[in-house]
């Protein structure tokens, strides 16, 4: 499989900023990944897991240890049998990328996924952090998926043993890895698919920085608030720290202008969060991940 040594994650990033990985595995498939993970189980070897990296943070000095990266490898996607009840199914490889699998979806007719046409990041990440957009979740049209545990194993999930809420799942916390998952679907209009999910997109790019680097929405929604409007109630639309700007298009997203550090947007991360706190009262949480040290 292709090891990259001191391989800088900035290019593999949508916010194009984090220093090296000391090693930048790419497995060719599963067999590969999972010959690799028994590997590194037994040399007692610490290793990440990176999708398409769009709502990942690394630190300018980048991470120890190594990171395999799915998205070359584990790639694929498959249309299964028809079900009694009148559902169809798609069986999609971790790395695939979501809008792909939607549009996939769309091709053959099948309605379910035109809500999540617009998210960047791969089936494997979605599913691990139950991604969604305008009231879709992963759960809602997830029906299982494979997993690798730490050990080299490899498992089939059923929706409801992932316990998936609201950008949460068990599959971080229990060291499992997604190889590929089974979406459950429904026979639909071809033109009325296409046309919901031009409507997404048409939605998407009137409210969103798409034209900026970004990891997305950079905080969770806090139960009964927006975090975009608490943001900019608390005077904070443009707000900057060097490069990093609180978007003058939508205030929950943080973008990189071109020349910020992950310490300039690590930093102006904590200064929205206590901004926001002084002026509302809520506490933010980032839903960006971070790796390394800041």
């Amino acid at each position: 499989m292709k090891v990259l040594k001191n391989e800088p994650l900035k290019n593999h990033t949508s916010f194009r900023v984090g220093g090296p990985a000391s090693a930048y595995v790419i497995p060719e498939d599963a067999d590969e990944l999972k010959k690799l993970i028994i590997f590194l189980y037994k040399e007692k070897l610490s290793y990440r897991i990176l999708g398409n990296g769009t709502n990942l943070l690394v630190s300018d000095e980048g991470v120890p240890g190594v990171v395999i990266e799915l998205r070359s490898g584990l790639d694929g996607l498959e249309l299964l049998d028809d079900r009694r009840d009148g559902s169809i199914r798609i069986q999609a490889m971790a790395g695939t990328l979501l809008s792909r699998t939607a549009l996939y979806a769309y091709e053959h007719g099948l309605a379910g996924m035109e809500a999540l046409r617009g998210i960047p990041g791969t089936v494997g990440g979605a599913v691990t952090m139950n991604a969604g957009a305008y009231g879709t979740e992963m759960r809602d049209v997830l029906e299982s998926c494979e997993v690798i545990t730490r050990e080299g194993q490899v498992k089939t999930l059923p929706l409801e043993a992932l316990e998936l809420g609201y950008r949460h799942s068990i599959i971080p916390e229990s060291g499992l890895i997604v190889l590929s998952a089974v979406f459950r679907l429904r026979k639909g209009d071809p033109e009325e698919i296409l046309k919901e999910m031009q409507e997404y997109q048409r939605r998407r790019a009137e409210k969103q920085p798409l034209d900026k680097a970004s990891a997305g929405s950079t905080f969770k929604r806090p139960e009964g608030h927006f975090a975009g409007q608490l943001i900019e109630e608390s005077g904070l639309r443009g707000y900057r720290h060097n490069g990093a700007v609180v978007s003058e298009k939508h205030c929950g997203f943080i973008v990189n202008e071109g020349s910020a550090t992950a310490s300039d947007i690590y930093a102006l991360i904590q200064e929205v969060r206590t901004k926001v706190l002084e002026h509302t009262g809520v506490e933010l949480t980032p839903e960006v991940k971070m790796w390394g040290s800041f």
